[in-house]
């Protein structure tokens, strides 16, 4: 499937996969969209305390380095296991241009070690953040009551309606400890009918720049 590195609407990139139509992140802003939908309304709910989160994609590290950012920040122990089916090529990620967009030149060197970290091993990125990055097909996973929140950022329903579907779901429902919490930039009614299928409290929140609506998924037990 062709590939290519398009500027996002906030200036930062992503990757387009042109027989889908389909980016790795929002056209409007890769960025935006990313702290919108997995800090703001993810990450944030824990602010303060240790956190173990599972990314549902780990693709171009976006979410694993921003969420490195604010761990920095707020002084919070992460211990972060991004799941990834197809690594991105290496060749992408330096074209990739997160770390200057977010003014994170510092940590130029974790983005780079996230990317170059052995797969299937748990890597010390800092003395606060652990990352894990597993190369497992989603209906794969097997975890029981292990995360505390989960960034689901699968592509999107028309191009994979198998990622969304209630199987995958229930998979994340066991996979999170009681009162974890699911977040998704989605809002597809469809999605919501099979997160509740499987056990799932889902509230709608406001969408980031471009998207109107997005889901948050409580395991109320």
């Amino acid at each position: 499937m062709k590939r290519e590195i398009i500027k996002t609407l906030d200036g930062s990139t992503t990757i387009h996969l042109k027989e889908w139509d389909e980016c790795y992140h929002s056209k409007h802003g890769a960025i935006q969209e990313a702290k919108h939908v997995f800090i703001k309304n993810g990450l944030s709910l824990f602010e303060h305390n240790p956190v173990t989160i599972m990314e549902i994609g780990f693709g171009t590290g976006l979410n694993a380095f921003i969420t490195f950012l604010e761990g920095i920040q707020k002084q919070q122990k992460i211990n972060y296991v991004g799941v990834e089916a197809y690594p991105v090529d290496a060749s992408e990620v330096l074209e990739m241009n997160y770390v200057s967009e977010l003014q994170a030149d510092a940590f130029i060197d974790v983005f780079a070690k996230m990317h170059e970290s052995e797969w299937n091993k748990e890597i010390s990125i800092s003395s606060d953040f652990s990352l894990t990055k597993r190369k497992q097909f989603f209906d794969e996973i097997n975890d029981f009551e292990i995360f505390d929140l989960i960034y689901f950022d699968a592509f999107g329903y028309r191009v994979q309606p198998e990622l969304w579907s209630t199987e995958i779901f229930q998979k994340m429902y066991d996979s999170l400890k009681p009162d974890g919490v699911l977040v998704t930039y989605a809002a597809r009614g469809v999605v919501k009918r099979s997160m509740i299928a499987v056990g799932f409290t889902v509230e709608k929140l406001a969408g980031p720049p471009g998207k109107r609506e997005m889901f948050r998924a409580f395991k109320k037990v």
